[in-house]
């Protein structure tokens, strides 16, 4: 994975609540491939992560706050879970608009464990095949989502996968994925 996504410019999505890992283990592939990565949040400063939901696992620097970005500069976008980022996010109208906005652009999202409630409550997931996180499976159905419990799933521009344990073949998928699609972002500002 040395050069796929030379180029490419990926918004990483989160607030504090972020399951280390689901955003660490993706970005580190992402960038592997050759892509430059923003963290996009709520504040400016840094963002709480945590293990497992309960623990305490250090912070990640913001790079820029959503409210101010534009998906036009970014390729693809990535959300990823634990349970209080993507609580925090759904309820943030910044927030939801971007991730409307970029779903609409055709353009690649991926999203891994809780993260799809931002896809839900950013009105995306009605008639689309996805997976999760199992408590969150019942939320995306009733939004008219086709839920299906796989580890990775694709359909169209959206890529979703259930839970950590999910990360080799989600890492894997993404690059895949981001980089089938073309390189059209003007960059950050």
């Amino acid at each position: 994975m040395a050069g796929e996504l030379q180029g490419r410019q990926v918004a990483i999505l989160a607030a504090d609540g972020v399951e280390r890992v689901e955003l660490e283990e993706p970005r580190r592939a992402l960038e592997d491939a050759g892509a430059s990565t923003e963290l996009l949040s709520l504040h400016a400063g840094t963002i709480q992560a945590r293990k497992d939901d309960l623990e305490a696992a250090g912070t990640f620097d913001v790079d820029a706050l959503v409210r101010s970005a534009s998906p036009e500069d970014y390729d693809a976008l990535l959300l990823p879970g634990g349970t209080v980022n993507p609580d925090k996010l759904r309820v943030d109208a910044g927030a939801v608009a971007f991730v409307r906005d970029f779903v609409a652009t055709g353009k690649p999202v991926a999203s891994i464990c809780h993260g799809p409630w931002t896809l839900l409550e950013a009105g995306a997931v009605a008639g689309r095949t996805l997976t999760s996180f199992p408590s969150i499976r019942t939320d995306l159905r009733n939004a008219g989502a086709d839920v299906v419990d796989r580890e990775v799933v694709t359909d169209g521009n959206l890529t979703t996968s259930r839970s950590p344990e999910d990360l080799p073949a989600f890492c894997a998928a993404i690059v895949r994925e981001f980089a089938g699609a073309p390189a059209t972002a003007t960059g950050p500002r």
